[in-house]
């Protein structure tokens, strides 16, 4: 009796699969991604900026350190995947002759939305990989035009208004603003982050980009970095141990960005503009890490310190350091799937699979996928 329920089961979701498919338009023949370190895939280790990235980063997926501020893939890695498209080459890594035909990242680990300034982590702000993508669409439009030498490493001319544009920003221009601003003023500064990112939206837009995915903000409360520093003082946390000034900002955040997309689909007329609430998404992970097979929903897997945290910011992950007369190293954790948090910052792979998986349920997308989804709802793990 229980074989044939799960038989009956397995029909109907796959019969459910194959329904969602087929209304599904997976035409998408490339995805130009900007962002921070959420979704970057190599640009700020390529420009040579900061310090390298050592391992144990990328050590569940890749073996080695592959660019990415986790143990392994990140949610647009998923994404690529789900729809049987190669990973995102970074803008800025040229060595190994890198095929961009299906699309680029400009995303770069520690960018803000606002411009750069002389204490920023990276000078690739929003409106600065906005304008790389310019360049790099002049450059490639330069090189369609000497015929077909460079097409399999290049996206073809009609890409750049079929493809599918991505954004991943504006939790650094919260997070850092905690450091020198107080909780008003970081929420006042909201509609002027945003004004900036609405100006690149706008030029992307009257340079032919029609298809918009953009993800909101990720509950920064809920991060060992900032619990390290803003939460000496537990009356500062919440329930579940995230502090609330950031998570509240957050929200504020993701309500005007949410109100932004409504804005310009209005503005936009014959684009399409997905808005993602990865907060909720993040937050109930957190929240509920245990349901969904987790063991620590805090705690950094790579990092010093030990529990509660493990996260000293000090040393980074990978890193041997004297600190306070003592030779340490930040080490990796025994098994990572355990570990909502990587290093105190990023999340775990087994995490970000996690959300990808969520995001590709349509529940958490407005409008609510239809037949412009444009990903596949399967992942592989």
């Amino acid at each position: 009796m229980a074989a044939s329920l799960t038989s009956v089961f397995a029909a109907i979701c796959a019969f459910c699969l194959l329904s969602l498919a087929s209304a599904v338009d997976f035409n998408y023949p490339a995805v130009f991604n900007f962002g921070d370190s959420n979704s970057d895939t190599g640009d700020l280790v390529a420009a040579g900026i900061g310090e390298p990235l050592l391992p144990p980063n990328g050590q569940t997926y890749f073996s080695r350190p592959a660019g990415r501020f986790c143990d392994g893939r990140l949610i647009i890695d998923f994404l690529m995947d789900a729809v049987d498209m190669p990973p995102l080459n970074a803008y800025l890594d040229s060595i190994g002759a890198p095929i961009f035909h299906k699309g680029c990242n400009f995303a770069a680990a520690g960018s803000t939305i606002l411009p750069a300034t002389a204490n920023s982590i990276s000078p690739f702000s929003f409106g600065v990989q906005v304008a790389q993508f310019f360049k790099f669409k002049d450059r490639v439009l330069q090189l369609l035009a000497k015929g077909k030498k460079f097409k399999k490493y290049i996206p073809q001319a009609d890409y750049f208004s079929r493809g599918l544009y991505m954004f991943d920003i504006g939790q650094n221009d919260l997070a850092g603003a905690f450091y020198y601003k107080t909780e008003d003023q970081v929420i006042a500064s909201i509609p002027t982050i945003l004004l900036e990112f609405e100006n690149g939206l706008k030029k992307l837009y009257e340079q032919g980009a029609r298809s918009f995915w953009i993800h909101n903000t990720g509950p920064l409360g809920c991060l060992a970095q900032n619990i390290a520093f803003f939460a000496k003082d537990p009356s500062k946390l919440d329930e579940i141990g995230c502090v609330s000034s950031h998570n509240q900002a957050a929200k504020l955040f993701n309500l005007q960005l949410h109100a932004l997309c409504t804005k310009l689909r209005g503005v936009f007329a014959d684009a399409t503009i997905t808005y993602i609430d990865v907060f909720s998404i993040k937050f109930n992970l957190i929240a509920n890490y245990s349901r969904y097979g987790f063991e620590n929903k805090i705690t950094a897997c790579c990092g010093y310190g030990g529990p509660p945290l493990n996260y000293d910011s000090r040393i980074s992950c990978g890193q041997t350091k004297v600190l306070d007369g003592v030779l340490v190293t930040a080490k990796a954790c025994d098994d990572a799937t355990e570990y909502v948090n990587w290093d105190g910052i990023h999340y775990t792979e087994a995490a970000n699979h996690h959300v990808s998986s969520q995001i590709l349920t349509g529940k958490f997308a407005d409008p609510p996928f239809t037949d412009k989804m444009p990903f596949a709802p399967t992942l592989k793990f």
